[in-house]
C-alpha cells in the first residue's frame, strides 16, 4: 500500500513562526517605547527652556512699557507684580514665581530659575 502525504489542505502556521514574530513584535515594542519616553522627556526640557525665552519676553516688554510711560521706571518690585507669569496649564510655579526666582515644572521635568532684578537701565533675567 502506498501512503501519499497531501500538503495542499494544510492551513496555518507553525508554532515556531508564531513564537518568532511575536519575539520579533515584543522587541520592536521595547524599542519603541523606550524611544518614546526619551522624546517625551526631552520635549518636556525643551518646553521648560521655551518656558524660559517667553518670560524673558515678556520681562523685556513689561520693563519698555513701564519706560514709556508717564511715571517711568518705579521699582524692580514694581515692574514685577505688573509681568504677566502664566505660561499655560502645563506649566507650574513651585511656590512662587517672586521676584527673585522660583522652581518652574512642565509636565515630568522641572528647573529651578532665578531672576536678576531690573534696573532704570536694564530689564531683568530668568535663568
Amino acid at each position: 500500500m502506498v501512503t501519499r502525504f497531501s500538503h495542499s489542505d494544510q492551513r496555518g502556521f507553525t508554532l515556531i513562526e508564531l513564537i518568532s514574530v511575536m519575539v520579533i513584535i515584543g522587541v520592536f515594542f521595547t524599542v519603541a517605547i523606550k524611544k518614546y519616553d526619551l522624546l517625551s522627556d526631552t520635549a518636556a526640557q525643551k518646553a521648560l527652556w521655551e518656558g524660559v525665552k517667553e518670560l524673558n519676553a515678556r520681562e523685556i516688554l513689561t520693563w519698555a512699557k513701564i519706560k514709556l510711560s508717564d511715571t517711568g521706571w518705579i521699582s524692580d518690585d514694581d515692574l514685577f507684580a505688573k509681568m504677566d507669569t502664566d505660561l499655560g496649564s502645563d506649566y507650574l510655579w513651585i511656590e512662587g514665581p517672586t521676584v527673585s526666582g522660583c522652581k518652574l515644572s512642565f509636565r515630568s521635568e522641572s528647573i529651578v530659575l532665578t531672576r536678576t532684578a531690573s534696573t532704570t537701565s536694564s530689564m531683568g533675567r530668568w535663568h
